[in-house]
């Protein structure tokens, strides 16, 4: 009984309400002040009729032409007036060419309507603005009916724009919609609510209005509806707030959005979720703690979920920018990846969509230095190989980028890339890029990869050869390139050395010249120091790196005689032997390498012994690193060769303390030492660590 009572007198309300507000009528619900055409966009529902006079008598005409202008100026201008059926005289002599009074016609029709609306327009402003403290009240009553009842009109004001902006410039009744919203039950009034602040958002001032008014929280609240069109409705409130609203982001992230938004993405409506994968976008940019959030709740799976099973172009796209954010989080990474990211993002490196196609090479790149062992990525290294030949900067840098990755370490995909012609590939793009040290230096370190340790390796070293690239690669040993491409491409020099058929075009190119001067420069640097435990770099590249490096690619140049004579010939020696000090065993292992070689040739080895080799080398017999020791002994074979039987005795004793003891077969050993050693080091870049943005 008290239920009805209630339900009578919120009735009796909303129909006290209606009967003040809207005895005059404002057009809103009757359409009686909006002026209508028919559905041809002709004239006006009046008719009349045009008559042509054709008289013998000129002045009687002239006469006729005078006395009816005003009627024909009033039937063109305002054809309403005119009595049904009304004859109006006509000018028209030709039926191909208008009257002025005619041309004036349409135009005028226009300037009336335009009018119309204009006066339509503040009828409608100076009613929403009567209504808006009646209306608030309601919306803050106990009667859930009253409260129903009152956010439907509100609803249906905002759908007008001038009744729109004048209720958003009461901050009392843009609260009351809140509270509305948030205190309802009632899934209509949800409903109604939650469509009014979507119309208020299309606004600057709508969406202040909101903002202020502690909309945010309310909206976040509303994800949670099992309403499909409420959740719609939130969705784009909020998205529109976080494009245009100062501090909305914040006030989404305190309201717990993110943990809100991130499980919308099971949602099925594509255009839903290309607005919910924005926001996401748009909150988790530069803020680190919003992506652990995103992790957290399963965000990477969700997303991989999208960009492998939908084809919407707009919301593959959206998601595509989400995860290049994620890309650069160390934490998503990885799972990014296990989600299966790099195949999913691969899918989509072959369409239409240039955009989508550029944010999925940005992501990849970022991802590939964490998805070195993982499977599965064949038709992606081949997609990746056929990128190669575009002329796209922005596709190469991503594309060289991701296969200097995803080869490193990973002997099935370097075996992938060389029989699918990646080795060539990877030429061309150096040589139309040679002055992009974005793309030069991945496609370098991409090509050290494929030349080493695994069972196309030999396939590879004679591919270089066989398509030129060997001038291009040692064109790279010298400054004005930066450090990190010299580092590259020397590790590079010293694989393709390996392959007996590259020693000399390698020589022929300059190959020898170039390390030695490089060799020379790097240690000069680290000397300045003048203490082992600080270190040079030059661009992130430490001195002591281009040093080993250029040693160990002269010594693997060394194996070939016509080599090993140049090198002895550029008064390398002193310097080798100075390195047998150094504090860096790669340095000192690299070193005693090129000695071992040098010492072949009995001028050398007496040079070598002049130089006071002796001593130091005595010492790394005792070396706990085998490939030192071994190296040492087979150059201390060599010198003594020719010394006194005294010598020989003391080298032998030396030997006999040492882990070898005197081990006849320490020849031998120094070459399989020198083979297996001769490689340069796969080295994976970290290209989503910093360096290159979230958003490109």
């Amino acid at each position: 009984m008290a239920m009805q009572m209630g339900d009578a007198e919120g009735m009796v309300k909303v129909a006290e309400w209606q009967q003040t507000y809207y005895s005059s009528d404002s057009g809103i619900q009757s359409g009686a002040t909006t002026v209508r055409t028919d559905d041809d966009g002709g004239q006006f529902g009046k008719q009349y009729t045009i008559t042509t006079t054709v008289t013998a008598d000129p002045t009687e005409l002239e006469s006729q032409y005078t006395m009816t202008r005003a009627q024909r100026v009033r039937a063109a201008m305002f054809p309403e007036t005119v009595a049904e059926g009304t004859a109006i005289l006509s000018t028209q002599t030709d039926p191909a060419h208008m009257t002025n009074v005619q041309k004036l016609a349409e135009p005028s029709q226009l300037l009336k309507a335009a009018i119309v609306h204009l006066i339509n327009y503040q009828d409608d402003a100076e009613l929403a603005t009567r209504a808006v403290p009646e209306l608030t009240k309601l919306l803050n009553d106990d009667d859930q009916m009253v409260v129903n009842k009152a956010a439907l009109i509100v609803n249906q004001l905002t759908r007008k724009e001038a009744s729109r902006r004048a209720l958003m410039q009461s901050p009392q009744m843009v609260a009351a919609v809140v509270r509305a919203m948030q205190n309802t039950s009632d899934m209509e009034t949800a409903r109604a609510t939650a469509s009014i602040l979507h119309n208020l958002s299309h606004q600057r001032e709508g969406l202040l209005a909101i903002f202020k008014s502690g909309g945010i929280p309310a909206l976040v609240r509303m994800l949670s509806s099992p309403m499909e069109s409420v959740l719609f409705y939130a969705i784009t409130t909020l998205h529109n707030l976080l494009l245009h609203q100062e501090g909305a982001k914040m006030a989404v992230r305190l309201a717990d959005g993110l943990q809100r938004m991130v499980p919308l993405l099971k949602k099925s409506n594509p255009k839903f979720l290309a607005i919910t994968t924005d926001c996401l976008q748009l909150l988790s940019y530069g803020n680190q703690e919003s992506k652990l959030i995103i992790l957290a709740n399963s965000g990477p799976e969700g997303l991989v979920h999208i960009m492998r099973n939908y084809t919407y172009e707009k919301l593959l796209w959206t998601t595509s920018r989400v995860l290049k954010v994620l890309s650069v989080c160390p934490s998503n990474k990885p799972a990014i990846v296990d989600a299966g990211g790099m195949q999913a993002l691969g899918k989509h490196l072959n369409g239409s969509s240039q955009r989508l196609m550029q944010n999925c090479l940005w992501t990849l790149r970022n991802l590939s230095d964490a998805a070195t062992k993982q499977e599965g990525l064949d038709s992606l290294l081949i997609d990746l190989v056929g990128l190669l030949s575009s002329d796209d900067m922005h596709m190469l840098t991503c594309a060289t980028g991701v296969l200097s990755n995803l080869t490193c370490n990973n002997a099935r995909n370097k075996s992938l890339v060389v029989q699918g012609n990646g080795v060539e590939a990877l030429i061309h793009a150096i040589l139309r890029a040679s002055e992009k040290e974005d793309v030069v230096e991945p496609a370098v370190c991409a090509l050290r990869h494929l030349t080493s340790r695994h069972p196309d390796a030999e396939l590879a070293q004679n591919a270089v050869r066989q398509h030129y690239g060997i001038p291009a690669i040692v064109k790279l040993l010298a400054q004005p390139y930066y450090w990190p491409i010299i580092k590259a491409a020397v590790g590079l020099v010293r694989n393709l050395a390996l392959c007996p058929a590259n020693q000399g075009p390698l020589r022929d190119a300059g190959a020898i010249q170039r390390l030695v001067n490089l060799l020379l420069k790097a240690h000069q640097d680290a000397q300045k120091h003048g203490s082992a435990t600080q270190q040079t770099y030059q661009d992130g590249v430490r001195m002591e790196e281009i040093v080993e490096g250029c040693t160990g690619a002269l010594h693997i140049l060394a194996r070939d005689p016509n080599n090993a004579a140049e090198i002895a010939s550029m008064e390398t020696i002193p310097l080798f032997v100075q390195l047998l000090y150094s504090p860096v065993d790669n340095v000192k292992r690299v070193a005693a390498g090129v000695l071992c070689e040098l010492a072949l040739d009995k001028r050398s080895a007496e040079q070598i012994d002049a130089e006071g080799a002796s001593a130091p080398l005595m010492e790394l017999l005792h070396s706990s690193n085998e490939g030192i020791a071994t190296y040492a002994a087979a150059v201390l074979f060599r010198i003594s060769e020719d010394k006194t039987a005294d010598y020989r005795k003391r080298v032998s004793v030396e030997l006999t303390h040492s882990l070898f003891k005197h081990d006849p077969a320490a020849w031998d050993m120094a070459h399989k030492t020198a083979q297996m050693s001769g490689y340069a080091a796969d080295e994976v870049d970290g290209y989503g660590y910093g360096g290159y943005p979230e958003d490109a």
